[in-house]
C-alpha cells in the first residue's frame, strides 16, 4: 500500500495535492516566473527571427552566406547552449532567458524564410502594376501571405519554450515549476511532481484555446471568406 501510494498516487491525491499547493504553497509564484521567463523569450525571439526570415527569405546572397549558421543553432544541443551561458554569465535569470531566445531564434528563422521564398509573384506585380503605396502592399499584400507563417512559427516555437525553460530552471534557477520539480524528485515526491504538471498542462490548454486558437481564427478569417 505504501509503494502505491508514494510512486501511484490516484488522480484525486493529486488533484488535493494540486489544490493545497495552489492555496498555501509556492505553485502560483512558480507559474508566474515560469510564464514570465517564457514570455520575454518568446516574444524576443518571435520578433528577432521574424526579422531575420525575411531578410533571408528576400536577400538571396545573405541566406546563402548565414544558412549553415542557421543549420547550426538548430541542431545545438539545448543543454550545451544553457551550461555555456551560465558558466560565462552565471545562474543569472538573463542567461536563462538568453538560452531560450538563442534555442529558439533559429526556428522561426526557418519558417518565416520559407514562408516569404513561397510568396506569389504575381500578387507583387499586382501591387506594382496598380502603384499602390508601400504601406498599402504590406497591408494587402505581404503581411497576410506572412501570417500563417509567423503562426505556424509561434505555435512550434512556443511548445519549444516551455519545454526550455523547464530544463534550464532545472539546471539553475531560484524558482519556477522546473526548479520546483526538481526539488519534488530530490524528496521523490511523485504527487508533487503531477500536480506541477497538471497546473503547467492546464495553463498551455488555456493558452492554446484561449489565445492561440482564436487568434488564428481572426488573423486568417480572409482565407475561409474567401472560400
Amino acid at each position: 500500500m505504501v509503494f502505491a501510494n508514494r510512486l501511484f498516487p490516484s488522480p484525486i491525491d493529486v488533484a488535493g495535492h494540486l489544490w493545497v499547493l495552489a492555496t498555501t504553497g509556492k505553485l502560483l509564484p512558480d507559474l508566474g516566473k515560469t510564464l514570465t521567463r517564457a514570455a520575454i523569450a518568446f516574444f524576443v525571439a518571435m520578433a528577432a527571427g521574424t526579422a531575420i526570415g525575411i531578410a533571408f527569405g528576400r536577400v538571396r546572397w545573405a541566406d546563402r552566406l548565414f544558412s549553415t549558421w542557421v543549420v547550426v543553432g538548430l541542431n545545438l544541443p539545448a543543454i550545451v547552449v544553457a551550461i555555456v551561458l551560465y558558466i560565462w554569465l552565471g545562474l543569472t535569470e538573463f542567461a536563462l532567458i538568453l538560452a531560450v531566445i538563442i534555442n529558439k531564434v533559429p526556428l522561426v528563422i526557418t519558417t518565416i524564410r520559407e514562408g516569404v521564398k513561397s510568396f506569389s509573384r504575381d500578387y507583387d506585380e499586382l501591387g506594382l502594376a496598380f502603384r499602390m503605396p508601400f504601406l498599402r502592399r504590406l497591408r494587402l499584400i505581404f503581411i497576410p501571405q506572412l501570417m500563417p507563417f509567423v503562426l505556424a512559427a509561434a505555435r512550434t516555437g512556443l511548445s519549444l519554450v516551455w519545454k526550455i525553460v523547464l530544463v534550464f530552471e532545472v539546471l539553475g534557477s531560484d524558482g519556477g515549476v522546473g526548479y520546483r520539480v526538481s526539488v519534488f524528485f530530490q524528496f521523490f515526491d511523485i504527487t508533487g511532481i503531477l500536480a506541477y504538471t497538471v497546473a503547467f498542462i492546464l495553463v498551455v490548454l488555456a493558452l492554446e484555446y484561449g489565445v492561440m486558437r482564436p487568434l488564428e481564427r481572426s488573423v486568417l478569417k480572409w482565407r475561409t471568406d474567401r472560400n
